[in-house]
């Protein structure tokens, strides 16, 4: 039986700095919800925030378009087809991925969604992880742009997050010699004793920087940054030569005005190159990189850690949990129990 009304949570004014209350509202509306021909009615129940968000709600373009004031907030997410339209390919039941957005409800077309089957190793919400863009971007960041080779010395900033996590561990896997960059001495804790990365460094200790020094002095084959500013600046400063960096994120710097490098020199000198890139650059290659993970997966040498926040309402709270380095693993919220979905 359907609701009488469903929530959704729009994106109220766009944000100067930080995100504050104000920047989303929640709208209660009725349920009027009715699939057309080759689509499909889907009930939320995961919804995966990402650092990229907080672009997104910027006036100029990224490698997608600025959101709107009243637009429900973009958002991949999980959830179970519960009705389907005329000559949908769609079958109630189906576990379902795509950009749903914060809603409880929602009606895509066929084309809008992906359905999974979970793999074995593996459970629903690592579709949302390491079967995810998540992971296609720690691979294919580390393998691709960052060319990682085994006895290599591979260096990770926002360590302990979704992605971070995955590139620290695809690195061990890999042969690599992992330097891990967190912001807590439990987080270092976890990246220590559960990934295994060979030293882990809170960027928060007074000492760091010497920590940092000693750490690498024999210098960085690949940075894979997630945060950009002054860790990036500081890891410019031990690139050996022909070093890569990876420049997938920049977390520390969303909310503000970027600050320009100082250290950007030593890549001249040291032949160095820093890449960005956009995962959806290799979508034709997707396959190849779930492939690879999902293999690692069955074989347990990938471990997942996923926060996981209870309720719609509590998304706007908890996306600036990712700026704040309030999280440890994959942040998602939970909006509904997966119900009869075929898993």
């Amino acid at each position: 039986m359907s609701p009488s009304t469903y929530k959704r949570i729009l994106f109220n004014e766009r944000p100067e700095g930080e995100i504050t209350s104000t920047t989303f509202r929640l709208d209660v509306v009725p349920f009027d919800l009715k699939p057309g021909a080759g689509e499909a009615l889907v009930q939320i129940t995961y919804l995966s925030l990402d650092a990229a968000m907080r672009a997104w709600m910027k006036p100029t373009s990224t490698y997608m378009a600025p959101l709107q004031e009243g637009d429900v907030m973009r958002s991949g997410g999980l959830g179970v087809v519960i009705e389907v339209g005329e000559g949908s390919k769609l079958s109630v039941g189906d576990l379902v991925y795509g950009a749903v957005g914060w809603r409880e409800y929602g009606v895509y077309k066929d084309a809008e969604l992906t359905v999974h089957k979970v793999p074995p190793g593996a459970e629903a919400l690592d579709f949302l992880g390491a079967l995810g863009l998540t992971g296609l971007t720690a691979y294919f960041g580390l393998t691709d742009i960052g060319k990682l080779k085994a006895g290599e010395t591979l260096v990770v900033s926002g360590a302990a997050g979704a992605t971070g996590s995955l590139v620290c561990q695809i690195g061990k896997i890999l042969g690599a010699r992992v330097i891990a960059i967190a912001g807590s001495a439990d987080k270092c804790h976890y990246l220590e004793t559960e990934l295994g990365v060979e030293k882990a460094l809170n960027y928060k200790d007074a000492d760091f920087k010497t920590q940092f020094k000693q750490t690498l002095k024999g210098g960085l084959d690949v940075y894979f940054d997630n945060v950009g500013g002054e860790i990036l600046d500081l890891c410019l400063t031990r690139l050996n030569m022909y070093a890569r960096v990876v420049m997938c994120g920049a977390i520390s710097e969303y909310n503000g005005k970027p600050k320009g490098l100082q250290n950007y020199l030593t890549v001249i000198s040291q032949r160095a190159t820093l890449q960005g890139f956009i995962i959806f650059d290799y979508a034709k290659q997707f396959h190849v990189g779930l492939a690879e993970i999902g293999k690692w997966l069955a074989e347990g040498k990938l471990k997942r850690k996923f926060h996981v926040v209870e309720g719609l309402e509590k998304a706007p709270e908890a996306l600036p949990m990712l700026y704040s380095g309030g999280n440890t693993g994959k942040l998602v919220v939970k909006v509904a129990d997966a119900v009869g979905s075929k898993l």
